[in-house]
């Protein structure tokens, strides 16, 4: 049997093949999902908050039986087998419990509801091995920082170019832990969002003018955003630890989007895991610039939030340039924002 890939699921594949997604070695099936929609662990009872699933249509899902050898193709060329273990439906329910909505306008709900319901489970092998050039491997990040004598790292993620907000997050990582590990994804993110081109070249940038540079290590990792919020910022904080960090970031409303989730929800769900997570967590407030006191703070050591707050976030940052206005100083560097006005294409159709 031969079925057909998307790209989000290669990546998925290649994924899974360098440990990015450890203790997972290939699609999960019927218990294991089970399990994450209503528990945030795996059947074993590792903790993995999100399912990473392979759909398929009717007609194939039909016809695949537990034992069977899957060949899975990209692009009309064979690139992983799998051994199918298990055969499953997703429903709508696993939707609702997955993202905490069931609404179409949900990017996550919507790019969910635009697969197969259809479900193979199983160990995946990836064939052509050149796939992993230029691949994030947990083995060369671990070297990384081993090489820089780094005994802890502290990993954000992001999806955004630096501003100020981040910035603020980031020293304080930096005053905590040996090394920071900057890792912005570039996979698949909502239209509207910065481009790959735009964050890597804002990181690039800060990196080479502000930060010192043996205390910093950035790469991108390919992998799609979810959205699904406090869900994903425990599987970013899982991602991170099999590359090696010791520590990492979640910030407000982490991996969020349209206000679907509390500001400190994700916050609740890491602090109940974060016993059996394998990694520490720094649960931080959200940073803004407070006119009275003249910098960037948080509410946990600044009494004006509810009347000298200027917010600060991606979000807004985006609706500026896209409208044509410059964000000052207060959001945003000015060498940051040259950096993303000359990187190209800045947005995602």
């Amino acid at each position: 049997m031969i079925v057909s890939i998307n790209e989000e699921t290669l990546q998925d594949i290649i994924n899974l093949e360098t440990g990015v997604l450890a203790p997972l070695t290939g699609f999960m099936g019927e218990a294991d999902f089970d399990s994450v929609v209503s528990r945030y662990r795996l059947a074993n009872g590792a903790v993995f908050p999100l399912p990473v699933t392979l759909d398929v249509p009717q007609a194939q899902f039909d016809e695949i039986l537990p034992g069977d050898r899957v060949i899975l193709e990209f692009a009309g060329a064979p690139v992983a087998e799998l051994e199918a273990e298990s055969r499953f439906y997703l429903h709508e329910p696993d939707l609702a419990a997955i993202f905490r909505t069931s609404e179409n306008t949900h990017p996550g709900v919507r790019k969910e509801r635009g697969r197969s319901p259809c479900r193979i489970g199983g160990r995946v092998q990836l064939t052509d091995m050149a796939l992993l050039q230029g691949a994030l491997k947990p083995a060369e990040t671990k070297a990384a920082f081993a090489q820089r004598g780094w005994k802890t790292v502290v990993g954000f993620q992001t999806r955004n170019p630096i501003h100020r907000a981040h910035e603020h997050i980031q020293r304080i990582g930096l005053e905590i832990c040996d090394g920071l590990f900057i890792n912005p994804i570039i996979g698949w993110k909502k239209a509207g969002d910065f481009t790959q081109e735009a964050v890597m070249a804002a990181y690039n940038r800060m990196v080479s003018d502000f930060y010192p540079k043996d205390r910093v290590y950035i790469a991108g990792l390919k992998t799609q955003m979810r959205y699904a919020g406090p869900r994903e910022a425990v599987f970013h904080a899982i991602i991170r630890r099999n590359l090696g960090c010791t520590h990492f970031i979640i910030g407000r409303d982490h991996a969020g989007v349209g206000g679907y989730y509390g500001p400190y929800d994700a916050h609740a769900l890491a602090r109940e895991l974060e016993p059996d997570m394998g990694i520490r967590l720094l649960l931080t407030r959200e940073p803004y610039y407070c006119k009275r006191c003249g910098q960037i703070v948080t509410d946990k050591h600044c009494a004006h939030y509810q009347t000298d707050r200027v917010e600060i976030s991606g979000t807004i940052i985006r609706k500026y340039i896209h409208d044509g206005y410059m964000p000052d100083e207060i959001m945003l560097r000015q060498e940051i924002l040259d950096a993303i006005l000359h990187c190209g294409q800045i947005f995602l159709p």
